[in-house]
């Protein structure tokens, strides 16, 4: 397995320039590949940046030559319609061939509804969205003339006319407790923090599954106790319960509207003692793991 370490460029840190010449810096010392965040706001409203990725990774396709140049990540469904979207990996990839990737994910209420006016949607329409908006776009990387109509997104007789021969690869973006690398062994996640480099990581033998193993070699006659349900069982008390399970849901702490975020900024910034865009003081860094569309099979929604 070939272990590719890239640069995060970290669009709400940064001015573009600045960001540009880090990116090239990286470069230089060796790192594969150059990834930015596609934010419409920043994390905080003084000292935060938001370039428009798409414009800036032109910049840096013509100021850089080998570092594969990717989106971490795009959200391909409520400010943007799949079809610009498409247009624009499509110049992109003609522009630097073979050295493009188009990392999509489900957004966040940051950056859409300032943009639209409009309600974010929960996790399942976002869900559908993305599916709709990769078949939309696989479409139009590859057909002319295509017409499209679901339930989120039409086209009619639409052709992207500069696009390059091999087409820009999609990877989804996603975050769960549970890594999907281990129940599909076609899917080679690239695993990364929000704010570090990117690696890949091999699947480990879970502890209930080492526990299990143990106690039965030890004795044969009674089964382990691997879950609360055999609590009750013969072995009940070998070994204390799970902790509990702890929540990463994003969604539970987002504002309803942006009336309601406004009532509750004020007292985030007393709380925190700093400027804070949003309640919930400053982000700590998220694990997040990207997968290769073509390689998983595509989508399947």
């Amino acid at each position: 397995m070939t272990v590719r370490i890239g640069y995060k460029a970290s669009a709400e840190q940064f001015a573009p320039r600045e960001l540009l010449e880090f990116s090239v810096e990286a470069e230089d010392r060796g790192l594969d590949i150059v990834a930015v965040s596609d934010h419409f706001q920043p994390w905080r409203h003084h000292g935060g940046h938001a370039p428009s990725a798409l414009t800036w990774l032109g910049a840096v396709g013509e100021a850089t030559s080998s570092a594969v140049l990717a989106t971490s990540v795009l959200t391909s469904t409520l400010r943007y319609h799949p079809s610009i979207v498409a247009q624009a990996f499509g110049t992109l990839g003609a522009l630097d061939p073979g050295r493009v990737i188009l990392g999509i994910g489900s957004g966040e209420a940051m950056n859409e509804t300032p943009t639209t006016g409009e309600e974010f949607p929960g996790p399942k329409e976002r869900r559908m969205r993305m599916a709709e908006s990769i078949t939309l776009m696989r479409r139009l990387r590859t057909e002319d003339r295509v017409d499209f109509e679901d339930e989120y997104y039409r086209a009619s007789k639409a052709t992207i006319y500069d696009r390059p021969e091999q087409p820009v690869p999609i990877y989804i973006a996603a975050r769960t407790r549970r890594t999907p690398a281990s129940s599909s062994p076609t899917t080679r996640p690239m695993s990364s923090t929000a704010s570090g480099p990117t690696s890949t990581s091999a699947p480990t033998t879970s502890s209930s599954t080492a526990r299990a193993a143990t106690s039965g070699a030890s004795s044969s006659s009674s089964p382990p106790m691997c879950c609360r349900r055999c609590a009750s069982g013969p072995t009940a008390g070998s070994r204390p319960p799970p902790p509990p399970r702890v929540r990463h849901d994003t969604d539970a702490r987002r504002p309803a509207s942006p009336r309601a975020l406004r009532r509750r900024l004020p007292a985030a910034r007393n709380r925190t003692g700093t400027d804070a865009q949003y309640p919930g003081d400053q982000p700590s860094p998220v694990f997040f793991t990207i997968f290769p569309l073509e390689t998983a099979g595509g989508c399947k929604a």
